[in-house]
């Protein structure tokens, strides 16, 4: 029994002292001919603790390539001497080092244009890198052709040798390997996707040059449209003659229901007034990318609003799309007026559209007798539209909309009483997001629109003011023959959720049955907050003209929600 407990005490002291010698790090130190400095130790970021020998070996041999590409082209490891069981010197040979190399290149295979974007210095002959640039430069140069469809493209450095001015000198050797085009392309998890995006919206096509840079740009842009996410990156399988591409999509639910819920105080009454509008909008869901859009808006007294759209894109597969739009407003018992349009859509390229169609007015007066000083009488309207427009899109939840500009025109001629009058209207929306960084931006939106005409009727003049053009205002509670407003917003977005911005928006218009002209301010703040039934967003602005004193009165409080189905 004594013997059983002797034994089992040399084997507890046994492994302790194993485990303590286990446990013990080694230690590296590294020295060469000459001193080295601290800002070349820090250079290379050689570590200095290691918990075995092959790991101190492994780093000891890694730093002499870190002496390479510092430009220690002689660099080498001469020794690893062990000075104790926890210490160990590695003795490098460092020889000359070289800043720049002077690179020699064939003008068939690089033009300057392209050398430019890695080096300052260039001739019809060679061009000159510093030398801690070597690898990025390559890589770039690399990645150019490679985008031109040499999926394979490879590049290096031979011939390396030191000149007789003392100079690192080299050739560069270029392998473009076999040119590759896109020959078919696959979509997997959302088999039924419309094709036609993919051609003449992202403008991916059979037959383009192959360029994985490119793709992953288009896939971007399919991850833009509302009815679709993409899960991955797109991938490409090469064959002996062919490449296929496949993209990795996943249909989402795109149909959406808007509601605002307006509170203001009636002038007249020094009452609560409610307003607001209802957004319904249907997209994709017969697989085709078709839209369906039906809006409805009321000011809380007696105008209404009645939209309904649709928009069908890339018939029989092809860039030409077809929109119809029917539009109603009534103003109290005052009038109410009709519009009626239909386009023909073309897909340019992926962010441009261009439009041609016709638009017709219908308006009656409802009133019994007629007001003195507004001019509202009977009359249709026919005009020729055309327009285009472009948008940018960006990769955000929030805003994914970077810029738009859309510009169109309105040519025809108005019968009322027996007379017809020649008319000429012009729109034009631009907006532009400047993003500063990832939580702050700035949104900068300009709406004008102008009638050409000889006289003016106020049931045919634009109606503005609101929450979809210069805040602080009643819905559509402005007539103007001409007008431009200038909405502007500070946004500060804490994460993907939610996000706070400012309200500055200017306005001027002209009223030429009246004869007025007039400034218009609105200034405010809101809110966007992500919640589970949808995007919620409360906006606070007040309105005021040029020369109006402010008044809270004045103030309009929207709740925003949109939510997806």
């Amino acid at each position: 029994m004594k013997q059983i407990c002797y034994l089992f005490l040399y084997l507890n002291i046994y492994t302790c002292l194993f485990f303590e010698i286990s446990a013990q790090e080694i230690q590296l130190s590294i020295t060469a001919e000459k001193p080295l400095s601290e800002g070349l130790l820090d250079s290379i970021q050689f570590q200095n603790k290691f918990d075995d020998y092959l790991s101190l070996n492994r780093e000891a041999n890694e730093i002499s390539d870190r002496f390479h590409r510092l430009g220690y082209t002689e660099s080498e490891l001469q020794l690893l001497k062990k000075n104790n069981d926890s210490s160990y010197t590695a003795q490098y040979l460092l020889g000359k080092r070289f800043s720049e190399i002077k690179i020699y290149y064939s003008q068939e295979n690089f033009s300057q244009k392209e050398l430019a974007s890695v080096s300052a210095f260039i001739t019809d002959t060679y061009f000159i890198l510093p030398f801690e640039t070597i690898e990025s430069s390559l890589q770039k140069l690399n990645s150019s052709k490679t985008e031109n469809g040499n999926a394979f493209a490879s590049l290096r450095l031979s011939n390396i040798s030191v000149e007789e001015d003392h100079t690192l000198s080299a050739f560069l050797i270029l392998d473009l390997g076999s040119k590759r085009t896109i020959d078919s392309i696959a979509i997997k998890g959302y088999e039924k996707f419309p094709i036609s995006y993919l051609k003449y919206f992202a403008g991916i096509k059979k037959g383009k040059i192959f360029s994985q840079k490119k793709l992953i740009k288009q896939n971007e842009a399919i991850n833009s449209l509302p009815f679709v996410s993409t899960l991955k990156p797109p991938e490409a399988l090469f064959r002996k003659d062919s490449t296929l591409v496949y993209f990795y999509l996943k249909k989402r639910n795109a149909n959406s229901f808007d509601g605002v819920l307006g509170f203001a105080t009636n002038e007249k009454t020094n009452k609560l007034q409610l307003n607001g509008y209802l957004n319904l909008e249907l997209n994709n869901n017969l697989n085709f990318g078709e839209q369906f859009l039906l809006t409805y808006k009321a000011d809380g007294e007696e105008q209404r609003n009645f939209r309904v759209n649709v928009k069908l894109p890339y018939l029989l597969k092809s860039p030409f799309g077809v929109g119809l739009e029917l539009v109603l407003f009534k103003r109290d018992s005052t009038f109410i007026t009709s519009e009626q349009q239909a386009r023909i859509t073309y897909q340019i390229n992926p962010s441009s559209v261009s439009y041609v169609g016709y638009k017709g007015y219908e308006s009656s007066n409802l009133l019994d007798d007629l007001i003195a000083g507004t001019p509202i009488e009977d009359y249709k309207s026919k005009f020729v539209l055309i327009g285009a427009s472009y948008t940018k899109l960006q990769n955000s939840f929030l805003f994914p909309i970077k810029s738009e500009i859309g510009l169109d025109a309105e040519i025809g001629s108005r019968d009322r009483k027996e007379t017809t009058d020649e008319q000429v209207k012009i729109k034009s929306i631009v907006n532009y997001i400047f993003n500063l960084n990832y939580k702050n931006s700035i949104f900068l939106q300009n709406n004008t629109a102008t009638l050409l005409s000889d006289n003016f009727l106020i049931n045919e003049l634009y109606r503005f003011g609101g929450i979809n053009s210069i805040r602080g205002f009643d819905e559509n509670s402005i007539d103007a023959s001409f007008y431009s407003v200038l909405n502007t917003e500070y946004r500060y977005q804490f994460n993907e959720g939610l996000y706070v911005h400012s309200i500055i928006d200017i306005g001027y218009f002209e009223n030429k049955t009246l004869g007025i002209k007039e400034k218009l301010y609105g200034y405010g703040i809101g809110l966007g907050l992500q919640t589970k039934p949808g995007l919620l967003k409360i906006n606070i602005a007040n309105g005021n003209l040029e020369n109006q004193t402010f008044k809270f009165s004045n103030t309009k409080i929207h709740l925003i929600l949109s939510t997806r189905f």
